[in-house]
């Protein structure tokens, strides 16, 4: 593979490469993508090890071969973890001292696609820079070692086992008397999240656990909560907990039916860490996109919030720079930087669970510390997006929808980082406030931004 060009677009995106499996991302591209990170991520190590685990797509069991051929061939030495979750991963890099992990998942993608996600040795995600100079060196000339210097490749048999002894940590009161059903959503927490919450004392359900390579994600898990939800009612159990593919996200449902999601997860998991002291200086952290009844709860309870970007590596990055200890976002990506390195969603619904128990209230009782305010989001496309900062017309119709709103609601405009489009999102007391504020202020922007 020919060095990138000057100005083409990163391979890389906000969480790793990721694309269409054997076609955007192709044996070749993962071979290069490895042997390129060996050379970053290994420098100056003598037999450095990588640890190697991906979810169950089907694509999966060809890169994991590429993927291994790569580091192997430049000298790494690689642990297969097998079907494990993306923090696993990330968990047993830094556990069994290794150079680097990866991860092979798309997530909560469908099927057809994949991707590779890095970590460095300390179980973190990689830093832009690290990622450019990956991609910088692909299809670079280099030596490439013989005989013994070529590394050696075995099964990491008890990488699960271990993965879940850790996770039990955040287990404070056994989860005795709870019956959960677990949608795992056919993908890599198949195994692991029913164990895990049964050694912790629950009676589990488990739902969608039974992986083909083909599954994955096919009308379950996270992002398709209606089956969780019936299985809850019909089960009679007091809770529910959704996985997606690669295990790094929970959202919940609770003993009426009833979706808990990310932003109530981390307001009940604020609490519960202040309470037992261990919220570092009272504070959360969580993106734009939280919905605002999120911050007028945590305000309530003398909890400071501090906002990113989108997306769990700002989060993870705030958290680090400023030595926070819990954030998340609204998907379900919960982040105890004080037990994981990433979003952890075995980790967040054993948590969650233990907050049950250890108060004794329902998760419908511990939800209703924050009340979600109606959010309405539009896309609108075609449009300039580089002059949304700069329309006079966007900016006073913004203006117009917040003073009508005052204290009650909110306003949130961004440009798509990869099309020409523009979000207005508006949070407003009921749904039919915030649907005609988002459908006047995006019928502002499609004239005013106007490609035409």
């Amino acid at each position: 593979m020919a060095p990138r060009p000057a100005g083409a677009p990163r391979l890389f995106g906000t969480d790793g490469v990721r694309g269409l499996a054997n076609r955007d991302l192709t044996a070749e591209l993962a071979l290069s993508l490895a042997c390129s990170a060996a050379h970053v991520l290994g420098e100056g190590g003598h037999h450095p090890t990588a640890v190697v685990g991906r979810d169950p797509r089907a694509s999966g069991e060809f890169l994991e071969a590429a993927v291994v051929a790569g580091l192997a061939s430049a000298g790494i030495d690689v642990l297969l973890a097998g079907v494990v979750p993306t923090p696993a991963v990330a968990y047993l890099t830094t556990a069994l001292g290794a150079r680097m992990g990866v991860m092979l998942s798309a997530s909560h993608n469908a099927m057809p696609d994949n991707g590779i996600k890095f970590f460095d040795a300390d179980g973190f995600k990689l830093a832009d820079d690290i990622e450019d100079r990956i991609e910088d060196r692909l299809g670079e000339s280099w030596e490439r070692p013989v005989g013994s210097a070529v590394g050696r490749v075995r099964d990491l048999a008890d990488g699960s086992q271990r993965y879940v002894d850790h996770v039990l940590a955040a287990v404070r009161a056994p989860l005795t008397g709870l019956r959960v059903v677990v949608d795992c959503a056919h993908g890599a927490a198949s195994a692991v999240s029913p164990r895990a919450l049964a050694r912790a004392g629950a009676e589990v359900i488990a739902i969608n656990a039974s992986p083909d390579g083909l599954n994955i994600n096919d009308g379950c898990g996270s992002t398709h909560m209606e089956g969780l939800v019936r299985a809850v009612l019909e089960s009679g159990a007091d809770a529910g907990i959704a996985h997606d593919g690669d295990a790094d996200r929970c959202l919940a449902v609770d003993a009426t039916g009833a979706i808990v999601d990310g932003d109530q997860i981390l307001a009940i998991l604020a609490l519960g860490s202040r309470d037992a002291g261990l919220l570092a200086q009272d504070t959360v952290v969580s993106t734009v996109m939280s919905n605002l009844g999120f911050r007028l709860a945590m305000r309530e309870r003398a909890i400071n919030v501090v906002e990113t970007a989108v997306g769990d590596r700002y989060v993870l990055e705030a958290m680090r720079d400023r030595g926070y200890s819990l954030g998340g976002e609204q998907s379900g990506h919960i982040v105890m930087l004080d037990l994981a390195t990433t979003g952890d969603g075995v980790l967040t619904a054993l948590a969650l669970l233990s907050r049950m128990a250890e108060t004794g209230s329902s998760l419908q009782e511990l939800a209703a510390v924050m009340t979600r305010l109606p959010q309405v989001l539009i896309n609108v496309p075609g449009v300039d997006k580089a002059r949304l900062g700069d329309s006079p017309e966007v900016l006073a119709a913004v203006a117009a929808v917040e003073e009508s709103l005052g204290t009650t609601g909110r306003v949130l405009l961004r440009a798509s980082g990869t099309e020409p489009l523009v979000r207005v999102m508006v949070e407003a007391p009921t749904a039919d406030e915030a649907t005609s504020a988002a459908q006047s202020i995006a019928a502002v922007v499609r004239t005013a931004l106007s490609l035409d």
